[in-house]
């Protein structure tokens, strides 16, 4: 899976997808089970963009409920248990506590919501939601004595930029080409395909691929890719809305997470992150311009340090930062008039002309969904595709690579390596599992000691695993290693990543 130059790739596909965030690598993976024949190209790297830069959930959106986005709420409730069962070593439950806030939501609305939280997705593993009096639990303790009732639901913690990852491997061994640092350059209709015109980052060479059908997936710059690249004129632009987030040390002693109201109307939320941090955000602001600049601003983390402060009874501020992200999302303009009001389901454009040559934009999405969309996608461009060789849908039951084992095993796979490879800190061994599965142990081989797996880069990160990510994931810089391939970012030195960037020659 190293990197594919253009030259090398075939002439005709099914379906070519333009983007390798998490649609347009759900997609990739979901044609290629079905037997067609896909190429994906990317212009960066995966989930570089707006797939790794959200807030880490599997979630059915509790706040949509107020938005009456019941199908929304309905499907991603029901994809939690789904996603958690092919993919349990990147994602896992996590319970999550709503301080009663007097003056906003009344305690009879949150109850409801709850409720109906609990009984619209099939919930099977997750336990339900209950009522906590604060002052006797320990998820009070962070917070300010006067908030002293809560309540507790279910959701999901996900590593976002591995699901992608992982969706583009199992896309790549079911047949599917996957083409990182490879840009779309133009695009246009000819004799019932589209011909398509691509640039190689890397060694700056071009080529042409036909394809019968593609997949604009491309996430904030989809409404570019049609007018500019693909030349479809009058075409929808998205509405962008950027999303921060910052993180600070670990504010908590336990393992649950926090969804706090503030006063605006909004929700955000405080989430035990990478074992040692608290993950806080996200905002929600109309955005213009490059969505690759999108960046945290001042305004933002001060907005959420009050917002958090609001709660937490030891404040915190600006100092006690270790690293923001932004990202940008490309949501379906609905006309709602601010952003944080905006639909977050998908909309699906389909340009399917008599004579060939379908294409396919995708607008919004969440993560949480993205298997559905997958799905839905597919259906609109069956009929203009040739007969699959596998037609039913397949996805739900399928791991992801690394996730064969149950839901529910994941200690029982922790305890495996350590019992095999005593030599290594258990903090390393977890976090091998929790990134790669039932599939860690293919990394380690037969090592009988840490000089066994070559140069230590930092951070438990040895040279066997760089290679591994080098030679099966697509990573190319030490950027994609510490920031998407893993978190280890958070806990490398400045002169370790340096040393990191050139080994891999970057």
């Amino acid at each position: 899976m190293r990197h594919v130059a253009p030259d090398r790739v075939d002439a005709l596909y099914d379906i070519a997808v333009i983007g390798g965030g998490i649609n347009g690598c759900g997609i990739a993976r979901d044609a290629a089970g079905r037997g067609w024949k896909v190429f994906l190209c990317e212009q960066g790297d995966l989930a570089s963009a707006t797939s790794s830069a959200s807030t880490k959930l599997i979630h059915g959106g509790l706040r949509y409920l107020e938005y009456y986005k019941f199908r929304l709420v309905r499907e991603a409730l029901h994809e939690r248990e789904v996603l958690w069962r092919i993919a349990p070593h990147i994602i896992r439950p996590l319970r999550f506590v709503l301080p009663y806030h007097k003056g906003l939501r009344p305690a009879w609305l949150l109850r409801l919501g709850l409720f109906l939280y609990d009984r619209l997705g099939g919930r099977k593993l997750l336990p339900p939601a209950r009522t906590l009096r604060l002052r006797d639990d320990p998820a009070g303790a962070p917070l300010k004595p006067e908030f002293t009732l809560g309540f507790e639901y279910s959701d999901c913690q996900v590593d976002d930029s591995r699901l992608v990852v992982l969706n583009a491997r199992d896309a790549s061994i079911r047949g599917a080409v996957i083409a990182t640092r490879v840009r779309c350059q133009r695009g246009e209709r000819e004799d019932g395909l589209w011909r398509l015109t691509l640039k190689d980052a890397i060694s700056g060479e071009t080529t042409e691929i036909r394809a019968r059908a593609v997949v604009n997936a491309a996430g904030p710059w989809v409404g570019d890719v049609l007018s500019s690249t693909l030349g479809v004129k009058g075409a929808m632009s998205p509405r962008l809305v950027k999303g921060s987030h910052i993180v600070v040390r670990r504010l908590f002693a336990h393992d649950r997470g926090y969804i706090f109201q503030n006063t605006d109307g909004r929700v955000f939320f405080a989430i035990p992150y990478e074992r040692d941090f608290t993950l806080i955000g996200t905002t929600d602001l109309d955005y213009s311009g490059d969505p690759a600049a999108a960046a945290v601003s001042p305004e933002e983390i001060e907005y959420l340090c009050r917002a958090a402060n609001d709660y937490l009874a030891a404040p915190i501020g600006k100092e006690h930062m270790v690293w923001s992200y932004a990202g940008v999302r490309a949501l379906f303009q609905d006309g709602a008039s601010e952003a944080q009001a905006a639909t977050r389901d998908y909309v699906l454009e389909l340009d399917a002309p008599a004579v060939g040559g379908a294409l396919l934009s995708v607008f919004g999405g969440k993560i949480t969904t993205y298997r559905k969309l997958a799905e839905s996608a597919l259906d609109l461009l069956a009929p203009h595709l040739p007969e699959p060789a596998r037609p039913a849908r397949w996805t739900a039951n399928a791991a992801l690579p690394g996730g064969e084992f149950p839901a529910q095993a994941l200690s029982a796979l922790v305890d495996a390596l350590c019992a095999r490879y005593p030599f290594l800190a258990p903090d390393i061994l977890h976090r091998l599992a929790r990134a790669y599965g039932a599939q860690a142990a293919e990394i380690l081989g037969d090592a009988r000691s840490e000089a066994d797996l070559g140069r230590n880069f930092g951070g438990g990160l040895f040279e066997a695993e760089v290679r591994r990510l080098v030679e099966n994931e697509w990573a190319r810089s030490a950027e994609d290693i510490i920031w998407r391939r893993s978190r280890l970012g958070l806990r490398l030195t400045p002169s370790e990543i340096d040393a990191l960037a050139k080994f891999l020659g970057t």
